[in-house]
Protein backbone atom coordinates (compact mmCIF):
# COMPACT_ATOMS: atom_id res chain seq x y z
CA UNK A 1 0.00 0.00 0.00
CA UNK A 2 1.23 3.54 -1.00
CA UNK A 3 1.84 5.81 1.57
CA UNK A 4 -0.27 9.35 0.60
CA UNK A 5 0.49 12.57 1.33
CA UNK A 6 -2.85 13.75 1.25
CA UNK A 7 -5.35 11.06 3.69
CA UNK A 8 -8.21 9.70 2.97
CA UNK A 9 -11.37 11.70 4.13
CA UNK A 10 -14.11 9.83 2.87
CA UNK A 11 -15.17 12.33 0.21
CA UNK A 12 -11.71 12.43 -2.08
CA UNK A 13 -10.15 9.41 -3.41
CA UNK A 14 -6.86 8.96 -3.99
CA UNK A 15 -4.33 6.91 -6.28
CA UNK A 16 -2.65 4.04 -5.05
CA UNK A 17 -4.47 2.85 -2.06
CA UNK A 18 -5.82 -1.01 -2.61
CA UNK A 19 -9.25 -0.47 -0.49
CA UNK A 20 -9.99 2.92 -2.21
CA UNK A 21 -9.24 1.29 -5.66
CA UNK A 22 -12.41 0.60 -6.71
CA UNK A 23 -13.70 4.29 -6.28
CA UNK A 24 -10.74 5.69 -7.52
CA UNK A 25 -11.40 3.80 -10.55
CA UNK A 26 -14.86 4.87 -11.31
CA UNK A 27 -13.12 8.53 -11.16
CA UNK A 28 -10.48 7.34 -13.49
CA UNK A 29 -12.16 5.61 -16.13
CA UNK A 30 -14.77 8.68 -16.89
CA UNK A 31 -10.89 10.79 -16.97
CA UNK A 32 -9.40 8.67 -19.49
CA UNK A 33 -12.72 8.30 -21.76
CA UNK A 34 -13.15 12.10 -21.71
CA UNK A 35 -9.43 12.85 -22.99
CA UNK A 36 -10.27 10.26 -25.49
CA UNK A 37 -13.13 11.84 -26.30
CA UNK A 38 -11.74 15.30 -26.45
CA UNK A 39 -8.19 14.06 -28.13
CA UNK A 40 -10.53 12.62 -31.25
CA UNK A 41 -12.28 16.37 -31.18
CA UNK A 42 -9.33 18.23 -30.96
CA UNK A 43 -10.23 19.71 -28.09
CA UNK A 44 -7.25 22.58 -27.32
CA UNK A 45 -6.78 26.14 -26.41
CA UNK A 46 -9.07 28.90 -28.09
CA UNK A 47 -7.26 32.20 -27.42
CA UNK A 48 -3.73 32.45 -27.24
CA UNK A 49 -2.54 31.66 -23.88
CA UNK A 50 -6.13 29.84 -22.87
CA UNK A 51 -5.93 26.82 -21.10
CA UNK A 52 -7.48 23.85 -22.86
CA UNK A 53 -9.69 23.27 -19.78
CA UNK A 54 -10.04 23.28 -15.72
CA UNK A 55 -10.79 20.40 -13.86
CA UNK A 56 -13.23 22.11 -11.38
CA UNK A 57 -12.80 20.70 -8.05
CA UNK A 58 -9.71 18.61 -8.97
CA UNK A 59 -9.35 16.65 -5.31
CA UNK A 60 -5.98 14.79 -5.56
CA UNK A 61 -4.94 16.47 -9.12
CA UNK A 62 -4.57 12.87 -10.56
CA UNK A 63 -7.45 13.56 -13.30
CA UNK A 64 -6.27 16.88 -13.66
CA UNK A 65 -2.53 15.48 -14.36
CA UNK A 66 -3.81 12.35 -16.83
CA UNK A 67 -6.16 15.32 -19.29
CA UNK A 68 -3.17 17.41 -19.52
CA UNK A 69 -1.07 14.15 -20.28
CA UNK A 70 -3.51 12.95 -22.94
CA UNK A 71 -4.47 16.14 -24.71
CA UNK A 72 -0.79 17.71 -24.11
CA UNK A 73 -2.05 21.13 -23.25
CA UNK A 74 -2.41 23.21 -19.84
CA UNK A 75 -4.95 22.45 -17.66
CA UNK A 76 -6.10 24.09 -14.55
CA UNK A 77 -6.95 22.25 -11.74
CA UNK A 78 -8.83 23.89 -9.21
CA UNK A 79 -9.83 23.11 -5.74
CA UNK A 80 -10.89 25.44 -2.80
CA UNK A 81 -8.95 23.13 0.01
CA UNK A 82 -5.09 24.93 0.29
CA UNK A 83 -3.71 21.73 0.85
CA UNK A 84 -4.87 19.80 -1.45
CA UNK A 85 -4.23 22.68 -4.06
CA UNK A 86 -0.65 22.88 -2.64
CA UNK A 87 -0.33 18.96 -2.63
CA UNK A 88 -1.78 19.29 -6.45
CA UNK A 89 1.22 21.68 -7.14
CA UNK A 90 3.59 19.81 -5.57
CA UNK A 91 3.02 16.59 -7.17
CA UNK A 92 1.95 17.89 -10.95
CA UNK A 93 4.37 19.95 -12.79
CA UNK A 94 2.10 20.07 -15.45
CA UNK A 95 -0.92 20.92 -14.14
CA UNK A 96 -1.97 24.57 -13.15
CA UNK A 97 -3.26 24.77 -9.32
CA UNK A 98 -5.51 27.54 -8.75
CA UNK A 99 -7.06 27.93 -5.02
CA UNK A 100 -10.51 29.19 -6.10
CA UNK A 101 -14.33 29.00 -5.09
CA UNK A 102 -16.32 26.91 -7.00
CA UNK A 103 -19.40 29.74 -7.09
CA UNK A 104 -16.95 31.87 -8.36
CA UNK A 105 -14.51 31.06 -10.34
CA UNK A 106 -10.84 32.89 -9.97
CA UNK A 107 -11.07 32.62 -14.32
CA UNK A 108 -11.44 35.36 -17.02
CA UNK A 109 -14.62 34.77 -19.00
CA UNK A 110 -14.08 32.50 -22.32
CA UNK A 111 -10.92 31.79 -21.01
CA UNK A 112 -11.25 27.51 -21.69
CA UNK A 113 -12.29 25.35 -24.23
CA UNK A 114 -13.67 22.84 -21.36
CA UNK A 115 -14.80 22.20 -17.96
CA UNK A 116 -14.75 18.72 -16.46
CA UNK A 117 -16.04 18.12 -12.90
CA UNK A 118 -16.12 14.75 -11.55
CA UNK A 119 -17.93 13.91 -8.40
CA UNK A 120 -18.28 17.50 -7.75
CA UNK A 121 -22.16 18.63 -8.04
CA UNK A 122 -23.30 16.62 -5.47
CA UNK A 123 -21.80 18.53 -2.88
CA UNK A 124 -22.68 21.55 -3.39
CA UNK A 125 -24.71 23.89 -1.62
CA UNK A 126 -24.88 26.50 -4.88
CA UNK A 127 -25.17 24.37 -8.21
CA UNK A 128 -27.11 27.17 -10.07
CA UNK A 129 -23.67 29.20 -9.42
CA UNK A 130 -21.31 26.64 -10.14
CA UNK A 131 -22.79 25.56 -13.19
CA UNK A 132 -23.35 29.27 -14.16
CA UNK A 133 -19.71 29.83 -13.56
CA UNK A 134 -18.98 27.04 -15.40
CA UNK A 135 -20.16 28.58 -18.84
CA UNK A 136 -19.45 31.92 -18.07
CA UNK A 137 -15.29 30.27 -18.39
CA UNK A 138 -16.15 28.31 -21.26
CA UNK A 139 -15.74 29.70 -25.32
CA UNK A 140 -18.46 29.40 -26.94
CA UNK A 141 -18.73 26.09 -28.70
CA UNK A 142 -16.38 24.73 -25.49
CA UNK A 143 -17.49 21.85 -23.28
CA UNK A 144 -18.73 20.35 -20.22
CA UNK A 145 -18.44 17.29 -18.60
CA UNK A 146 -19.63 16.15 -14.75
CA UNK A 147 -20.07 13.02 -13.62
CA UNK A 148 -22.16 12.35 -10.12
CA UNK A 149 -23.42 9.28 -8.43
CA UNK A 150 -26.88 8.02 -10.33
CA UNK A 151 -29.46 8.14 -7.34
CA UNK A 152 -31.91 5.37 -8.15
CA UNK A 153 -28.70 3.26 -7.94
CA UNK A 154 -26.52 4.73 -5.47
CA UNK A 155 -29.40 5.43 -2.73
CA UNK A 156 -32.09 2.85 -3.78
CA UNK A 157 -35.75 4.48 -2.88
CA UNK A 158 -34.37 8.40 -2.28
CA UNK A 159 -36.20 10.36 -3.56
CA UNK A 160 -35.71 13.49 -5.27
CA UNK A 161 -34.35 16.35 -2.97
CA UNK A 162 -34.21 14.26 -0.60
CA UNK A 163 -31.45 14.51 1.99
CA UNK A 164 -28.97 11.84 1.12
CA UNK A 165 -27.70 9.58 3.92
CA UNK A 166 -24.01 9.87 2.61
CA UNK A 167 -22.83 12.88 4.76
CA UNK A 168 -20.84 14.53 2.26
CA UNK A 169 -23.56 14.99 -0.53
CA UNK A 170 -26.03 17.68 -0.26
CA UNK A 171 -28.64 16.05 -2.90
CA UNK A 172 -27.72 13.43 -5.26
CA UNK A 173 -29.47 13.12 -9.02
CA UNK A 174 -31.22 10.67 -11.97
CA UNK A 175 -30.39 11.31 -15.12
CA UNK A 176 -33.16 13.31 -16.15
CA UNK A 177 -32.06 15.99 -13.47
CA UNK A 178 -28.77 16.05 -14.57
CA UNK A 179 -30.06 16.96 -18.05
CA UNK A 180 -32.15 19.58 -16.55
CA UNK A 181 -29.71 20.90 -14.87
CA UNK A 182 -27.36 21.49 -17.70
CA UNK A 183 -30.18 22.84 -20.28
CA UNK A 184 -31.13 25.51 -17.15
CA UNK A 185 -27.41 26.68 -17.11
CA UNK A 186 -27.39 27.63 -21.18
CA UNK A 187 -25.28 24.56 -22.32
CA UNK A 188 -26.66 22.63 -25.94
CA UNK A 189 -26.19 19.48 -27.67
CA UNK A 190 -26.68 17.99 -23.70
CA UNK A 191 -26.45 14.20 -23.19
CA UNK A 192 -26.41 11.42 -20.53
CA UNK A 193 -24.18 8.53 -20.54
CA UNK A 194 -23.98 6.24 -17.53
CA UNK A 195 -20.41 4.55 -15.94
CA UNK A 196 -21.41 0.87 -15.31
CA UNK A 197 -19.81 -2.41 -13.71
CA UNK A 198 -18.05 -4.93 -16.90
CA UNK A 199 -18.78 -8.37 -17.45
CA UNK A 200 -16.36 -9.39 -14.44
CA UNK A 201 -17.89 -7.23 -11.62
CA UNK A 202 -21.28 -8.26 -12.92
CA UNK A 203 -19.67 -12.18 -12.32
CA UNK A 204 -18.35 -11.14 -9.03
CA UNK A 205 -21.60 -9.37 -8.07
CA UNK A 206 -23.38 -12.63 -8.84
CA UNK A 207 -21.49 -14.95 -6.99
CA UNK A 208 -20.63 -12.25 -4.03
CA UNK A 209 -23.61 -9.51 -3.83
CA UNK A 210 -23.62 -6.18 -4.36
CA UNK A 211 -20.21 -4.62 -4.98
CA UNK A 212 -20.58 -1.22 -3.45
CA UNK A 213 -23.06 -2.41 -0.79
CA UNK A 214 -20.46 -5.16 0.70
CA UNK A 215 -17.62 -2.04 -0.09
CA UNK A 216 -19.58 0.82 2.44
CA UNK A 217 -20.38 -2.16 5.01
CA UNK A 218 -16.87 -2.92 5.45
CA UNK A 219 -15.39 0.67 5.53
CA UNK A 220 -17.84 1.21 8.44
CA UNK A 221 -17.64 -2.41 10.58
CA UNK A 222 -13.65 -2.66 9.51
CA UNK A 223 -14.62 -5.69 8.57
CA UNK A 224 -13.27 -6.69 4.90
CA UNK A 225 -14.89 -9.91 3.23
CA UNK A 226 -11.57 -11.65 1.98
CA UNK A 227 -13.44 -12.14 -1.32
CA UNK A 228 -13.64 -8.41 -1.73
CA UNK A 229 -9.89 -7.36 -0.67
CA UNK A 230 -8.99 -10.42 -3.30
CA UNK A 231 -11.24 -8.53 -5.83
CA UNK A 232 -9.73 -4.71 -5.47
CA UNK A 233 -6.26 -4.63 -5.87
CA UNK A 234 -6.58 -6.49 -9.30
CA UNK A 235 -9.22 -4.00 -10.64
CA UNK A 236 -8.63 -1.85 -13.71
CA UNK A 237 -10.57 0.44 -16.11
CA UNK A 238 -11.26 -2.66 -18.68
CA UNK A 239 -13.68 -3.87 -15.73
CA UNK A 240 -16.19 -1.00 -16.65
CA UNK A 241 -18.00 0.42 -19.38
CA UNK A 242 -19.45 3.62 -20.10
CA UNK A 243 -23.01 3.55 -21.70
CA UNK A 244 -26.54 3.99 -21.26
CA UNK A 245 -28.21 6.16 -18.15
CA UNK A 246 -30.38 3.64 -16.79
CA UNK A 247 -29.10 1.61 -14.47
CA UNK A 248 -25.85 3.09 -14.06
CA UNK A 249 -23.31 3.40 -10.77
CA UNK A 250 -22.15 6.64 -12.15
CA UNK A 251 -23.86 9.08 -14.53
CA UNK A 252 -21.87 11.75 -17.28
CA UNK A 253 -23.52 14.54 -18.09
CA UNK A 254 -21.87 16.50 -21.38
CA UNK A 255 -22.91 20.03 -22.91
CA UNK A 256 -21.63 22.32 -25.39
CA UNK A 257 -21.53 25.56 -24.82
Amino acid sequence: MTFQTLPLTGERTVPGVDIERYWFLRHEVVYRWLAQRWRADRLGPSAAGAAALVDAGCGEGYGADLLAEALADAVIGLDYDAVTIGHVAASYPRVRAVRGNLAAFPLADASVSAVVSLQVIEHLWDLAGFLAECRRVTVPGGAIAVSTPNRPVFSPGLPRRAKPTNPFHVEEFDADQVAGMLRHAGFIDVQVLGLHHGDRLLAWEAAHGPLVAAHVGAALTGRWPAELLALLPTLTPDDFRIGEPDGAHDLIGLGTR
